[in-house]
C-alpha cells in the first residue's frame, strides 16, 4: 500500500499493532482447541446463520435483549453501523437495520435498535446472526443481519422502568427516566415507550492567540452551560394474520435547551493588557415526529407483496445574542436567528417471487419527497435603523438566507438472489434513480438528476466457520439541504454565518470490498478482516464562492474526484485461555489512506476525517456467581495526518483529540433490580483546535494570527437503576 511505503514510521507502528493482533489471534486459536463454551445452546444452520438460543445466556441473568447481545462474541462486527439514521437516503433496502421476528421496523428515529432495551430477555426464543443473502429477508445488507426472534406466546407482557442520575464536572446533578411496556396478545404485539434523558453540558475552554512571530496577542477563557433534557415517546404496533402482517409505529420528541456562555478576553499590547467580558445567551428549541408502517402479504405460491411508508417532520429555531459586559450594564452587539423545518414522505413497495429453483427476484419502486424551509437573520451593533426582528440591532443583509429546497425522487429497483450451491450465494441489484431538486426563496434553481446504481454481493462459505464476502456497489450520497442556503456558524466568532451553495450535487462512489471472517471453534470468538477501495466522484467539501477579492467566502460544494482505501481488522474473543471464560474482549484496528486535490491550494491531500489509523477496544467481564459485570471501552485515532486539517478560503484549522475512555460496573441486586454505574470521559479528554488566519486568501500564505483553543466537558458520572416486571 502506498501509505506504508511512503511513511516508514507508520509502517513500524502498523506492523507492531498487526503483530500484536496476530499474536492474540494465535493464542485464541490454540486455546480454542481446549476450551468449550455452551455448544449445545448455539448452532449453525445450513445457510451459515449462527443461532444463540435463550439458554445460552442463562448464566448471565439478562434483563433485556441488549443484555443478551452484549454477551455474544463477534456481535460488534455483525452490528457495525447498526441503528437508525435520519441522514440515510430514503427508506432504501434497510441495510443498517435489525430485524425483530424477521420483520424490518420501518422508521428512521424509531427503528429496531432503539427497541432492544425494552424487550424482556424472558420473551426471547433465540438471536440469529444471518450471514447469507436471501430474498426472504426484509433487508438487503452487504454485511450480516441480526434477527431477534421472540417466543410464540398467546399472551405475554412486561414493563421496564429505569431511573437515571447523572453528575457533571461543575457539580450539577440531572435526573432522567425511561418507561416501556411491551407484550403480545395472540397475533397482536405492542411496544410503548416514554423517556426523559438528561443531556446537560458544561464546557470549559481556553484560547491563546499569537501573531506570525509568536507574540501573544490575546487570551480567552470561556465556560458554557447548556440545560438540556431530551423528551421522547413512541409506539410500535403489529398484527400477524394468517397470510399477512401489518405494523405501525410512531414517535414524538422535543426539547428546549438554553445555553449561557461567559467569556473573559485579555488583549495584549507590549507589556500591558486590557480585559473585557462577554456574555452569550443561546435559546434553542426543537420538536420532531414520525409515523411509519408496513404491510406484507404472502401468496399461496410463496411470493410476497410489501408496502412500507414513513412520514416525518422536524423543526427547530435558535436565537443567539451576545453582550459586552460592563460594570453597570450589558450592551448587545450580536443577534443571530435561524429556523428550519424538514419534512419527508416516503413510500416503498415491492413484489418478491421465485421464478426458478434457487433463484429469487424482487421488483419494486420507492418514491421520496423531501423538503426543507429555512430562514436566517443577522443583526449587529452599528449605525442605522434598528429592527425588532433583528434583536433591536441593525439588520445585516445575508445572501440566500430565506430558502425552500424540495426534492422529488423515484427509485426503480430489481434484486436477484441466486443460491449457486450450498456454499455460494450471490445477490445482485440494479436501481435506477431519477430526481428533481428545486430551490425557491432568495434564489431560484431547478435541476434534474438520474443515476444507475448496480450492486453485487458474493458470499462463499469456505467452511462452516469461514466465510468470504465480496461486494461491488455504486453509491449516491444524500444531500444535506442545509448546504443549499446560508446558515449560522457557531465555531468561529469572526464569521457568524456560512454561505450556501445552490449548485451542490450528490457525491458518487464505486465501492469495492473483500471481507474474510473466521469463527473460532466452541464459540470462542470471531476474527474478521476487510480490504476496501472507494473511487469517489464529486467529493463534497468546502469550495470557493467568493464574489470578489474583498468578499472572500466559502461554502460546501463539489471539489472533484478522490480515492480512498484501507484495511480493517477485528477480533472478538472470550478470554478462557487467560482463565476468564466469561470475559469478552473486542478489538478493532483500521489503517487507511486517501487523496483529493484541495480547491484552495491546488495541492494533494487526504480526505477530511480520513485519519491514517483509528482503533477501539472494549472489555466486559461477567462474574456470574455474583450477578456482577464490569468493563471499559477505549478509542483512539491518528492526530498527525492532514485529514485533521480543514483548509478554508481565509484560514486553516487543525483538530486534535485525546483518546476516549469509559468504564462501567453493573450489579443485579435485590428483587431483580439492576444497578449500573458509568464513568464517561474517564480521562477528561480535551478537544483542541489550531486555527491559522491569513491576511487575504489562504493561498497567499500571509499569516495574520494563530489561535490555539482547547476545551472539554469533564468526567461524567451516571447511576442507572432498572427493573423489569
Amino acid at each position: 500500500m502506498l501509505l506504508l511505503e511512503s511513511e516508514p514510521w507508520m509502517t513500524r507502528n502498523f506492523n507492531r499493532n498487526f503483530l500484536k493482533l496476530s499474536a492474540l489471534s494465535l493464542g485464541i486459536t490454540v486455546a480454542s482447541q481446549v476450551t468449550g463454551q455452551q455448544i449445545d445452546d448455539m448452532s449453525s444452520n445450513n445457510d451459515s446463520s449462527i443461532v444463540y438460543r435463550a439458554s445460552f445466556f442463562a448464566d448471565f441473568s439478562p434483563v433485556n435483549v441488549n443484555d443478551m447481545i452484549n454477551r455474544i462474541p463477534g456481535i460488534n462486527i455483525a452490528m457495525q453501523f447498526r441503528g437508525g439514521s435520519n441522514n440515510r437516503r430514503g427508506l432504501g433496502p434497510g441495510e443498517n437495520e435489525i430485524l425483530i421476528n424477521g420483520q424490518r421496523q420501518t422508521g428512521k428515529s424509531n427503528e429496531g435498535r432503539s427497541q432492544l432495551g425494552s424487550i424482556s430477555a424472558e420473551h426471547v426464543d433465540y438471536i440469529e446472526i444471518i450471514r447469507s443473502t436471501s430474498e426472504e429477508m426484509d433487508v438487503r445488507s452487504g454485511g450480516q443481519v441480526v434477527n431477534i426472534v421472540l417466543l410464540d406466546s398467546a399472551s405475554r407482557s412486561n414493563v421496564t422502568a429505569e431511573a437515571i442520575m447523572e453528575r457533571y464536572q461543575d457539580g450539577t446533578v440531572e435526573p432522567g427516566a425511561k418507561v416501556s411496556w411491551a407484550g403480545q396478545n395472540e397475533g397482536f404485539n405492542y411496544l410503548f415507550r416514554i423517556e426523559a434523558e438528561p443531556q446537560y453540558q458544561n464546557q470549559v475552554g481556553k484560547e491563546f492567540s499569537r501573531d506570525a512571530e509568536g507574540t501573544l496577542l490575546e487570551t480567552r477563557y470561556d465556560e458554557s452551560v447548556r440545560e438540556r433534557t431530551d423528551y421522547q415517546t413512541s409506539f410500535n404496533l403489529g398484527y400477524q394474520f394468517e397470510k399477512s402482517f401489518v405494523q405501525f409505529n410512531g414517535l414524538y420528541g422535543g426539547d428546549c435547551n438554553p445555553e449561557d456562555k461567559d467569556r473573559l478576553i485579555n488583549h495584549y499590547i507590549g507589556n500591558s493588557f486590557t480585559t473585557r467580558q462577554e456574555r452569550e445567551f443561546i435559546d434553542r428549541c426543537r420538536d420532531n415526529w414520525e409515523m411509519g408502517g408496513d404491510y406484507e402479504y404472502e401468496f399461496n405460491n410463496g411470493s410476497k407483496y410489501r408496502f412500507l411508508f414513513i412520514v416525518n417532520s422536524g423543526q427547530y429555531d435558535s436565537t443567539r445574542e451576545r453582550f459586552n459586559v460592563f460594570a453597570n450594564r450589558d450592551e448587545k452587539d450580536l443577534f443571530l436567528y435561524s429556523e428550519g423545518r424538514d419534512q419527508e414522505r416516503i413510500f416503498r413497495t415491492s413484489y418478491t417471487w421465485d421464478p426458478l429453483i434457487n433463484h429469487g427476484l424482487e421488483l419494486g419502486v420507492e418514491r421520496a419527497e423531501t423538503s426543507r424551509d429555512s430562514d436566517l437573520r443577522l443583526g449587529m451593533d452599528g449605525i442605522g435603523t434598528p429592527s425588532v426582528n433583528h434583536g433591536n440591532l441593525i439588520p445585516i443583509a445575508i445572501d440566500n438566507s430565506d430558502s425552500t429546497v424540495e426534492e422529488m425522487r423515484y427509485e426503480n429497483f430489481l434484486v436477484h438472489n441466486w443460491r449457486v450451491s450450498n456454499k455460494i450465494s450471490v445477490e445482485s441489484s440494479l436501481t435506477y434513480e431519477t430526481s428533481t431538486i428545486k430551490q425557491t426563496g432568495d434564489v431560484f434553481n431547478e435541476r434534474d438528476f438520474d443515476f444507475l446504481r448496480p450492486k453485487v454481493d458474493y458470499r462463499y462459505n469456505i467452511t462452516q466457520s469461514t466465510q468470504l464476502r465480496a461486494t461491488v456497489e455504486k453509491k449516491v450520497s444524500q444531500l444535506s439541504f442545509r448546504d443549499f442556503s446560508a446558515s449560522s456558524d457557531s465555531q468561529d466568532d469572526d464569521q457568524n454565518t456560512q454561505a450556501g451553495n445552490p449548485e451542490i450535487a450528490q457525491e458518487q462512489s464505486w465501492e469495492y470490498s473483500l471481507n474474510l471472517e473466521y469463527r473460532l471453534p466452541n464459540d470462542l470468538g470471531v476474527l474478521n478482516s476487510e480490504l476496501y477501495y472507494r473511487d469517489i466522484e464529486d467529493v463534497i467539501d468546502l469550495v470557493n464562492v467568493s464574489t470578489g477579492p474583498d468578499d472572500l467566502r466559502s461554502a460546501r460544494g463539489n471539489i472533484g474526484d478522490a480515492y480512498r482505501y484501507g484495511v480493517r481488522l477485528d477480533a472478538s474473543t472470550r478470554l478462557g485461555f487467560l482463565g476468564l471464560p466469561s470475559a469478552l474482549l473486542n478489538v478493532n484496528l483500521s489503517v487507511q489512506d486517501s487523496e483529493v486535490t484541495d480547491p484552495f491550494l491546488g495541492t494533494k491531500r487526504r480526505l477530511r476525517f480520513n485519519s491514517r489509523w483509528f482503533g477501539n477496544s472494549s472489555f466486559r467481564h461477567d462474574i456470574t456467581r455474583w450477578d456482577l459485570s464490569y468493563g471499559l471501552s477505549y478509542f483512539n485515532s491518528d492526530n498527525d495526518s492532514d485529514a485533521r486539517r480543514q483548509i478554508d478560503i481565509i484560514d486553516i484549522e487543525r483538530e486534535i483529540r485525546d483518546y476516549g475512555l469509559s468504564m462501567f460496573i453493573e450489579k443485579k441486586a435485590f428483587n431483580g433490580v439492576t444497578f449500573r454505574f458509568n464513568v464517561n470521559n474517564a480521562n477528561d479528554p480535551q478537544r483542541c483546535r489550531e486555527r491559522t488566519r491569513f491576511l487575504g486568501a489562504t493561498v497567499n500564505g500571509i499569516v495574520e494570527e494563530i489561535e490555539d483553543y482547547c476545551s472539554g466537558y469533564g468526567v461524567q458520572y451516571a447511576l442507572n437503576a432498572s427493573y423489569t416486571f
